[in-house]
């Protein structure tokens, strides 16, 4: 997949077509991507003896194949391509040739103590 976490992205299908936001979470295996402010669902929890009822608004998953990854020099959605220089493989934007790898800081997703 050639979304990654952070990445500015742009939806181009389905009720939210043309709204932008970050990218928050990649899921590979089921190609799906957490949009930020796209997608809202809202879960109902009952109420019980403890605690009242409430309503919970999150971003539900939606397929990668509908959203593009903006380009940070023209501000345009755009494809993704590969470059590999110097034995480093880098992402690129088809449109201005600007790379994305070096503007997105790097951040691991996996959490420590054995992934508990």
């Amino acid at each position: 997949m050639k979304i990654k976490v952070n990445d500015n992205v742009v939806v181009i299908a389905g009720k939210y077509k043309g709204k932008t936001g970050k990218v928050m979470r990649v899921y590979k295996k089921t190609n799906r991507v957490v949009v930020e402010k796209v997608n809202i669902r809202t879960r109902h929890i009952k109420s019980t003896p403890q605690q009242a009822g409430q309503r919970i608004q999150y971003e539900a998953p939606m397929d990668a194949s509908k959203v593009m990854v903006i380009c940070p020099k023209t501000k345009k959605a755009t494809r993704i391509g590969y470059v590999i220089e110097n034995g480093k493989k880098y992402r690129v934007c088809k449109v201005s040739g600007e790379r994305l790898d070096d503007l997105t800081p790097k951040t691991s997703s996996k959490k420590k103590n054995g992934g508990v």
